[in-house]
């Protein structure tokens, strides 16, 4: 091992616990279990721990509409999330709650030193109030018509629509969304977390190199705009933890979220007896501590997190590293298309270890979406695990167990397997770089030579005649030497897969006895050890992903969107007809840096171009657009926008975020004819 051993603390960000896990959440969980693996398998102390994210005000209101209590609710999706990630081998050390005494007692010390340290602040607000539940309402909890564009039925703090964001209380016929009741104005004193007094040690910190490149820059905009105190309290009904010496105010959830990765590991600490949490988490630590999340949070975590445990005197991480999304097919994973798919519905179908693997070719050290395209996960399983890894133990193992009484040979010659070995170190550094796919690359070149050192060999061919029989003991012992190092470079991926092979061959694969001899080693009977993915059984899953939607569907929904969003007032044809529709053709569509909604697109009409930003940032990635035919509000008066001017409107459909389906015509229609 190039490096003495490390001190090693790593997280998986918090799942809700208002929901099940799904192949997006997957992703994730995947790619850190991966690089905490490997780094105990090179020798490594690391403790990978997590917990469920239980407090807030969507867990108070489904808990209600259960019947049941938050604590109820939370223990049985405990229950459910544990069971879905210990179905897909990931190896926490520790998984807990938020909604537990060490985070309690946590979360409370942080707030009295960021408050004995002069970094709480209060001030006096007005928020939208629910005179029927009686209660303060978040900024998405409230819905109504955006104060811009005028679309109807948009959250309390932006509009899908147009992009726009305000606050809640400029939205036009505001309802609750919980009750339905108009809410009122009211007053409440809220506790504020002095951001801006840490904004010279974030602009160090965040270009320390503990940041990867794209979240740096990005963060630059933030520091441009100027950083804003933060909200952390709500006031009661509210389920979380209750704020000292402020009856009635609770921790906002994002306060006490991150510090569960304290909590958690205080838990392990509490457990195991061996552990020091001071070492790892006060100031001056020398251990390493990792957070890996998805990009949609960088803010929290870049930002907020580094500032409040610099406030309260504990370390910064060493590194966050963030990841993008997973899309099915080249698309958002859709409910209607069977591809929003639950972790459990995947575990009923197929091996865990194929999405593990598909997972581990495609990641990389960057921030870039993931495809999870069916079609070439079956083809990728079945070319690479079954028809390159497992198929080369399974042409020579029988020989060895039939022939040479289950021992390997003496070899006499090593080059091929040095040749193995030799690339090693390559393979840790990009394991370390979290560049999984550049070492699957390499690790399948590898098992490509070894068939072919096989194919060349023919020890089916050899083992016929008495005067090639040691030559055929030679063959096969190189081969399961070479499969041997194989699997234990994929140990950190498939760990189910090396569990059986270290069955198979008697004996424990580590990094440190990769340079091991097993000339004369015994080894047990080989047993199948991965099946082809059959796309029937790929089919099959889809088709329960649609059949769970179904049958999940809360019967007040039976009517679907109509239900939810009524048809609006009748108009007359004339009113109508002013309307000018038009087939347009994005030629160019790229992300707005400024606007978290918007992407700007250049609309063809056949002639004419027009400049349109649309909300639809979160549904579609920029690239997925282009080509495409949509159709656009073309008389809609120019609206002059902080980042240029929008021409026109094109039609969507859906609620928002990332449900959201921008308007196909089929193949025929021409970019400026008219829709009637």
């Amino acid at each position: 091992m190039s490096d003495s051993q490390r001190k090693i603390l790593v997280t998986s960000a918090l799942p809700y616990a208002n929901g099940p896990i799904h192949l997006g959440h997957m992703l994730e969980y995947i790619q850190t279990d991966i690089w905490q693996r490997f780094q105990k398998l090179r020798g490594n102390e690391c403790h990978y721990i997590c917990a469920d994210d239980a407090h807030g005000t969507p867990i108070m209101l489904k808990a209600q509409q259960m019947g049941i209590s938050p604590e109820e609710m939370i223990a049985q999706v405990n229950t459910e999330h544990q069971a879905d990630f210990a179905g897909f081998s990931i190896g926490f050390d520790n998984y807990h709650s938020t909604h537990s005494e060490e985070n309690r007692e946590l979360a409370q010390g942080i707030y009295l030193k960021l408050r004995d340290n002069g970094f709480i602040k209060t001030k006096t607000i007005s928020q939208l109030f629910d005179p029927e539940k009686q209660m303060f309402l978040p900024d998405r909890f409230v819905k109504g018509t955006c104060p811009k564009c005028k679309s109807e039925d948009q959250y309390g703090d932006n509009c899908d629509a147009c992009g726009a964001t305000y606050s809640p209380t400029e939205l036009i016929n505001p309802r609750s969304a919980v009750s339905g009741a108009t809410p009122v104005l009211k007053e409440s004193e809220h506790f504020f977390f002095d951001l801006p007094a840490f904004e010279g040690m974030l602009k160090e910190w965040t270009h320390s190199g503990s940041l990867q490149p794209e979240i740096a820059n990005k963060l630059n905009e933030w520091f441009e705009q100027g950083l804003q105190m933060w909200d952390i309290s709500r006031d009661a009904p509210y389920f979380g933890f209750e704020i000292p010496d402020a009856e009635g105010k609770y921790f906002y959830v994002w306060l006490d979220a991150p510090i569960g990765y304290m909590g958690s590991f205080k838990n392990l600490c509490n457990k195991r007896g061996d552990l020091n949490f001071d070492e790892f988490w006060n100031a001056d630590s020398n251990a390493e501590v990792y957070h890996f999340i998805g990009k949609d949070i960088v803010y929290f975590h870049s930002l907020f997190w580094p500032a409040m445990l610099k406030g309260a005197g504990y370390r910064q991480p060493t590194n966050v590293y963030a990841h993008g999304y997973v899309t099915v097919n080249g698309a958002k994973m859709s409910k209607s298309k069977g591809t929003f798919i639950k972790a459990r519905t995947y575990l009923d179908h197929l091996d865990p270890e194929y999405l593990r693997y598909y997972y581990a070719a495609k990641l990389s050290g960057r921030i870039d979406d993931l495809d999870l395209n069916l079609e070439d996960f079956t083809s990728r399983v079945n070319s690479d695990l079954v028809g390159k890894l497992v198929n080369l133990a399974s042409r020579t193992a029988g020989f060895i167990s039939k022939r040479f009484d289950g021992k390997l040979a003496v070899v006499s010659d090593n080059s091929l397997a040095e040749s193995f070995l030799a690339k090693q170190e390559q393979i840790a550094a990009f394991y370390e770089a979290r560049e999984y796919g550049k070492a699957i690359r390499e690790i399948m070149a590898l098992a490509d030579i070894a068939n072919a050192y096989v194919a060349d060999q023919a020890p089916w061919q050899l083992v016929k005649a008495e005067e090639t029989l040691a030559q055929a003991h030679q063959v096969c012992s190189v081969a399961l030497n070479l499969f041997r190092i194989l699997v234990t470079y994929l140990k950190p991926v498939l760990p189910s897969l090396s569990s059986d092979v270290e069955a198979f061959m008697n004996l424990e694969l580590t990094w440190t006895g990769l340079n091991d001899s097993i000339d004369g080693h015994a080894i047990n009977a080989f047993k199948p050890m991965m099946q082809r993915v059959e796309l029937d059984k790929v089919n099959a899953m889809v088709d329960a992903s649609k059949e769970n939607l179904q049958a999940t569907a809360e019967p007040e929904k039976a009517a679907g969107p109509l239900a939810e969003d009524p048809i609006s007032d009748t108009i007359e044809f004339d009113d109508f007809a002013k309307i000018d529709l038009r087939i347009a053709l994005i030629k160019k569509a790229e992300a707005v840096p400024e606007a978290n909604k918007l992407l700007k697109l250049q609309l063809d009409l056949g002639g004419e171009t027009r400049q349109v930003f649309a909300g639809i940032k979160s549904a579609y990635n920029p690239e997925d657009l282009e080509g495409k035919l949509t159709v656009m509000v073309a008389n809609l008066a120019p609206r002059k926008m902080r980042f240029g001017i929008s021409e026109g409107m094109v039609l969507a459909a859906g609620p928002g975020g990332k449900d959201l389906w921008i308007l196909e015509p089929h193949e025929g229609a021409q970019p400026g004819m008219r829709v009637k």
